[in-house]
């Protein structure tokens, strides 16, 4: 077997897991790895359907696919694929669907003749069965430790897509993360669907918090990051591991959503702004340097002018460092789709670009107090013969000089530019 394949990814850091391990199932089965753009005999699309907007890239990255190679089988997995199975069924160029689950089992899948749709029911899933025993080139590794989601925001598919919350075992975890450790990663990433609800559903039930202390007690990971965290679930446990361990990235990605508590409540987030207000301080006493990411979703289903103005005051007003901010979208099939008052995209992506700029203030203003200090940087690239990399606090730092061979390097922050901080090895 020497066939050529392509896995083309969108969305979070769990399809890109899964897409790493579909790669390394491929190429044990004897294919052989191309770039997406040479035209590949095998692509697989690992979708993503958050929003309609990713179903739309999708469909044209299989159109693309067939545009390279006219020849090329196309296979569609991921959650576009799980949700909406008909819909890619009857898109021209696709050869097989396959849901979720059924990326465990991708080799067998595509070399034996069977249905063109294999899309399980993704609500009986069990366990999380994909593990890794690399990661490509990469310089930070992402270790599955939870799949599934059972909080049903009301603007949100992904439960649809990814069935119930379900955990990977800790002895699966930590060999895992032995594996990465022993094959040189100096970074290792936690991700999952809901991984703030982790170990609730194992036989003998345990924390996030719990996992964290075996990791570090049992593998030697030399620096370890947290995926994103729902804010009921950042524990005083939690943050004080991070902020006793310098193994421990001290970053922390919580999904705000809004920062009104009417819109919080028609998106059935559990929490209200004042929750959320002392929690930010809680963990920015515990750790002033702190990294602290928001996502939040403008023009939501009845968010008022003055809703939004809340919303606006609260980032303002938090010690946060960076923000992903995203435009409300419609999604067929959710709560929110159907909600009376919606507001119009244009109204909804200028309250975007108000938030995306605050948040670009606020990332600069951190990254300006790491000026003269030194921090030790996981590289992921050069370009034009400036390399990148990334700091524990979630910065990115650009340098030029070293060897070309390392994977992390301690560095001496001399200045920051537009929350980029620029470096250099010490003297």
């Amino acid at each position: 077997m020497n066939d050529s394949f392509a896995i083309v990814t969108l969305g979070c850091k769990t399809n890109q897991f899964e897409s790493a391990a579909m790669a390394e199932q491929l190429e044990r089965a004897g294919y052989r790895r191309i770039d997406f753009a040479a035209g590949a005999q095998l692509v697989i699309v690992n979708t993503c359907t958050v929003t309609a907007a990713t179903d739309s890239q999708s469909r044209n990255l299989i159109r693309r696919a067939r545009r390279l190679n006219p020849a090329c089988r196309v296979v569609v997995t991921g959650c576009y694929a799980q949700v909406a199975p008909g819909d890619l069924e009857n898109l021209p160029g696709v050869d097989l669907v396959l849901g979720n689950e059924e990326k465990a089992d991708l080799v067998r899948r595509i070399d034996v003749p069977g249905p063109r749709v294999q899309v399980g029911d993704i609500r009986q899933a069990r366990g999380v069965p994909l593990d890794l025993d690399s990661f490509g080139s990469r310089s930070r590794a992402f270790v599955q430790i939870q799949n599934g989601c059972d909080a049903f925001c009301s603007y949100c598919i992904i439960p649809h897509a990814r069935g119930s919350s379900r955990s990977a075992s800790p002895e699966q975890v930590v060999g895992q993360v032995s594996r990465f450790c022993a094959a040189g990663f100096p970074e290792v990433v936690l991700t999952g669907i809901h991984i703030g609800g982790y170990g609730r559903d194992l036989r003998r039930p345990m924390t996030l918090a719990d996992l964290v202390r075996r990791l570090l007690d049992e593998t030697p990971v030399r620096r370890l990051r947290l995926g994103s965290i729902e804010p009921q679930e950042v524990s005083d446990d939690l943050i004080g591991l991070v902020a006793d361990c310098d193994r421990l990235c001290p970053h922390f990605h919580i999904p705000l959503q809004a920062g009104d508590d009417g819109v919080l409540k028609a998106m059935n987030r559990h929490y209200s702004v004042a929750f959320f207000r002392e929690l930010i301080r809680r963990l920015k006493t515990r750790i002033p340097d702190a990294a602290v990411g928001l996502d939040v979703i403008t023009g939501f289903p009845g968010e008022s002018a003055g809703a939004f103005g809340r919303t606006l005051a609260l980032v303002e007003e938090l010690p946060v460092t960076h923000l992903h901010v995203f435009p409300f979208s419609r999604r067929p099939g959710t709560p929110a789709a159907s909600m009376k008052a919606q507001v119009s995209g244009a109204v909804a992506r200028q309250r975007a670009a108000l938030l995306r700029e605050l948040g670009e203030e606020k990332q600069s203003r951190f990254a300006q107090g790491f000026v003269g200090r030194h921090l030790e940087v996981v590289l992921e690239g050069c370009n034009d013969g400036v390399r990148n990399g990334l700091s524990p606090h979630y910065l990115p730092v650009s340098f030029t000089g070293g060897s070309g061979g390392e994977r992390c390097l301690t560095l001496r922050i001399d200045a920051s530019r537009g929350g980029v901080l620029l470096a250099a090895l010490p003297d």
